[in-house]
C-alpha cells in the first residue's frame, strides 16, 4: 500500500484541535501544538484516562510522536490507586 501523504504540522495541529474540542478533554484547556510531526501537550487533569486519550488522538490525527505534558493531580492519582485496590480484593 503506498504511503500516507506526509500532512504539515498545521494540518495535523488543526485536526487535533477539531477533535478535542470535539471532546470532554476540551475542559481541561489543554494545549497542543505540532512541530515537525511532533505533537507536544501541555496541561492538568483530573481525569487520569485523558493523558492516554490525548496521546491517542495526536497519533490519529497523524502525529509521528507525542510528548505528553500533562499532569494529573494527586487526587486524581490517588481515586486510581483505590480502584486498582479494590478491584484486586474482588479479583
Amino acid at each position: 500500500a503506498p504511503a500516507k501523504a506526509q500532512l504539515s504540522d498545521t494540518q495535523i495541529e488543526k485536526d487535533i484541535r477539531a477533535r478535542l474540542a470535539r471532546s470532554k478533554m476540551a475542559a481541561d484547556n489543554f494545549t497542543v501544538r505540532v512541530q515537525g510531526g511532533i505533537a507536544t501537550w501541555e496541561g492538568k487533569t483530573d481525569v487520569i484516562q485523558r493523558k492516554g486519550a490525548a496521546t491517542r488522538m495526536a497519533r490519529s490525527a497523524g502525529a509521528k510522536a507525542v510528548v505528553n505534558n500533562i499532569k494529573v493531580s494527586e487526587a486524581a492519582r490517588r481515586q486510581a490507586s483505590i480502584r486498582m485496590s479494590i478491584e484486586k480484593l474482588r479479583n
